[in-house]
């Protein structure tokens, strides 16, 4: 008893300790962020699940933490959170889905051959008769003169889908090649897009072809979790997503496309082609039978303002999320709590020392929000809440710096930069970096999109400039070890640790290179807040039109 007791005592004193020292220094602090991780990670915030008791004591901390530094509630009517309803849905176990044509009655059985879910509030879906399209790659660019859709009808149908951009596996030869970034992922290669494309267009459901390397991850990953969704509990009735949704397993999707007489290598090939348009599967129908568990809960996101001295309303956003993957089942070692120390509780510890050491500088021109997410881990909900309900407005937020894990392996030579050629946030960070006597890298695996599968990427769908510091988007040129320690880190990180209970607070930490690129963010935000500059998306962009609809309201 008296063992708990002191570790009670002490958990609830480090809870408190690093809100009231005031004898502080106004740079960024390797101890603060590991002690912040400490306790955001413990075992008593049960790894932070939305709506879980956890959720409630991050809240809290997170709170108590902005009051500490002197930040003003970041929410409507004087609060420090906006309420972010939920609903979670379920697939119950052996739905029935099934294609049948002449030639054809394949069913597909979840998990195996195919992967779906439903973000709708629905309990049944019970169809039958669905006719079946073959859509391509489904990008309907305009900036690239591109459009695979053409004059199809998709509504009440099924969408089905190719994995990755329509230039991802061409040769250099072909006309399509570097039309969309080469092996670097665009917009239109997300999964998500298509299912946003396919909602627009009225479809009554899409698939996704898996294919590993074009996705980015084998099947296994792709399958984790089949029939589950976690998303907003309100949706904009004129905006509804599909009502079914999910991957189709490469020798599913063969034989479907067989039975309709076409080889999917060969419409790989042709989908290429600027000419290609989505076409019907003549004869080929879709029917299933499905019962939904629907559940809701509140989470919340946590904001916290700097009222700017001289152009409050001109926002720059600083964010990361607050949550992580609860409870789960034992691992080697009996832990069963999935602390997410560096994803994402190193990311929102080095939020809260960009706001304590800009609060402790002179005042900014420009108002500086500093928000934590909920709900990253379950496809980016928190952030996409506040782009559709913004406590301030999106036409005058200056841009988003989003840090989403950081490297623990010491000072690095250089500092990775994702999504190369999107905004011109990119070339201060290049300044930036040559000031600290840094260069910047570009990601390794640009073809894995992790441009579009962090929280920064909300606001960059809504027009708003964006920066990322992802510690797993490439291996850091490591002062001690160089390249092959950095790429090292990723793979021990990622292979062991990633969304598993050995993501988890360690004294052994080298935070010198997380507190470099903490400080290099910290930096463009106050260069940025002690200026009239608005950042632009470059030429070529996916986002660059949603912005240019709002330029008015910047002038």
């Amino acid at each position: 008893m008296l063992r708990l007791l002191t570790t009670t005592v002490t958990f609830l004193w480090s809870l408190n300790s690093l809100a009231t020292n005031q004898e502080e220094p106004v740079d960024i602090s390797a101890e603060r962020l590991s002690q912040i991780v400490k306790v955001m990670a413990a075992d008593e915030f049960e790894g932070r699940a939305p709506g879980t008791p956890g959720e409630d004591k991050t809240v809290a901390y997170l709170i108590r933490q902005m009051q500490a530094i002197g930040l003003e509630p970041g929410g409507r009517d004087g609060q420090w959170i906006q309420a972010v309803p939920m609903m979670r849905s379920v697939v119950a176990p052996r739905p029935k889905m099934t294609f049948l044509g002449d030639n054809l009655s394949l069913g597909l059985e979840q998990g195996a051959s195919v992967s779906v879910e439903t973000p709708q509030a629905i309990e049944a879906i019970a169809v039958a008769d669905i006719p079946v399209v073959f859509v391509g790659f489904g990008a309907d660019a305009p900036e690239q003169d591109w459009d695979d859709y053409g004059d199809i009808d998709l509504t009440g149908k099924l969408a089905v889908y190719l994995v990755n951009d329509p230039d991802f596996a061409a040769g250099p030869d072909e006309p399509v090649a570097g039309r969309f970034g080469n092996r670097r992922m665009t917009y239109y290669g997300r999964w998500a897009y298509k299912f946003e494309e396919a909602a627009r267009r009225g479809a009554f459901g899409a698939l996704v072809i898996h294919e590993t390397e074009a996705a980015g991850y084998d099947w296994s990953v792709a399958s984790a979790g089949a029939g589950e969704n976690v998303s907003l509990g309100i949706k904009d009735p004129a905006s509804l997503p599909v009502t079914l949704q999910g991957w189709l397993h490469n020798d599913a999707a063969d034989e479907l496309l067989a039975a309709a007489g076409h080889d999917l290598d060969a419409l790989r090939v042709a989908a290429r082609s600027p000419d290609f348009k989505a076409f019907e599967l003549e004869g080929i129908r879709f029917a299933a039978d499905l019962k939904v568990d629907i559940t809701r809960f509140d989470s919340r996101n946590v904001l916290g303002l700097l009222p700017g001295a001289e152009r409050p309303q001109e926002v720059i956003m600083a964010s990361a999320h607050w949550d992580a993957y609860g409870v789960g089942a034992p691992d080697d070692q009996g832990r069963t709590v999935r602390p997410g120390a560096n994803d994402d509780a190193l990311g929102s510890a080095g939020i809260l020392e960009i706001a304590r050491v800009l609060k402790a500088g002179p005042p900014l021109d420009r108002s500086v929000l500093f928000a934590f997410w909920t709900a990253e881990e379950s496809g980016l909900v928190g952030s996409r809440a506040y782009t559709e309900d913004p406590v301030f407005p999106i036409e005058t937020t200056v841009a988003n710096f989003t840090l989403d894990i950081l490297q623990t392996a010491g000072a690095a030579n250089d500092v990775i930069l994702v999504g190369k050629g999107q905004s011109e946030l990119e070339d201060d960070m290049a300044r930036v970096a040559r000031e600290q006597g840094r260069y910047v890298t570009e990601e390794n695996l640009p073809e894995n999109g992790l441009f579009y599968r962090a929280d920064h990427f909300s606001m960059a769908r809504v027009g708003v400039p964006v920066l990322l510091i992802m510690g797993i988007a490439g291996g850091a040129d490591l002062v001690d070890g160089g390249r092959e320690a950095g790429n090292q880190w990723i793979a021990d990180y990622v292979g062991n640790c990633y969304h598993k209970p050995c993501d988890a607070w360690s004294a052994d930490w080298d935070l010198t290179g997380a507190v470099q690129d903490i400080e290099l963010i910290r930096r463009i935000i106050a260069a940025l807040a002690n200026s009239s500059r608005w950042p632009e998306w470059k030429a070529g962009s996916e986002f660059k039109a949603v912005r240019a609809q709002s330029a008015a309201a910047r002038k």
